[in-house]
């Protein structure tokens, strides 16, 4: 059963649905994108799932989501309750922070500050739909930490071929920004969320995990 509490942050209480892996080889922390909440199908599913094969998972609900409102704040406010949220943890194996959209720009621009091993950036968003000219890339490198991207190859944010050769990059056939595949997809939602799964534990294994067996 998964555990829940509260984490203090100046902007209000962050909301944490924790679940152990056991034992834990490592701890994933995630949190939503700007119109979202830990309630989106892939955090779901890698926040209960991935424990299952020995990868503790931390859900980050964020103070504004909390409180009943939808509308995200700036940036900066963001990073401020991810990292109150991160510092608060205690951890007692390799640390991967993440999360969707706007949530995995916010644990790239965090992640070695606070001593994590890997970034997990699930739809990152590397520019705003139908202006390449804005990229984000320079935010996704600078964790400088392995990292990996999935994506959906129609993601009006950033289809997989616009990342740089060399990115590790996970690709979601006919997947949305949300990572939603449309009916008409030769694949299932069910496949689609499998193969993810299996791609974000084998870089865990060989990006993350290789040096602390």
């Amino acid at each position: 059963m998964p555990e829940e509490r509260y984490v203090d942050t100046e902007h209000g209480p962050a909301r944490l649905v924790v679940r152990r892996g056991r034992p834990s080889r490592a701890m994933v922390v995630l949190t939503h994108g700007a119109g979202g909440g830990i309630d989106a199908p892939d955090l779901e599913l890698l926040g209960r799932t991935l424990p299952t094969s020995g990868v503790s998972t931390v859900l980050v609900e964020m103070p504004w989501r909390v409180a009943g409102k939808k509308l995200a704040p700036r940036p900066a406010v963001i990073d401020e309750c991810y990292l109150a949220v991160l510092n608060n943890l205690r951890m007692r194996s390799p640390l991967v922070v993440g999360g969707r959209s706007a949530g995995a720009r916010s644990a790239c621009r965090l992640a070695r500050s606070v001593g994590a091993g890997g970034v997990l950036a699930l739809s990152f968003p590397l520019h705003p739909p139908g202006k390449p000219e804005r990229s984000r890339l320079e935010e996704l490198l600078g964790a400088k930490l392995p990292t990996l991207v999935v994506q959906g190859d129609r993601d009006p944010f950033g289809v997989p071929a616009e990342f740089p050769r060399g990115t590790a990059l996970h690709e979601v056939p006919y997947a949305d920004h949300g990572l939603k595949l449309p009916r008409s997809a030769p694949v299932s939602q069910a496949e689609a969320y499998a193969g993810m799964r299996a791609a974000v534990l084998d870089w865990l294994d060989r990006a993350v995990l290789a040096g602390n067996h």
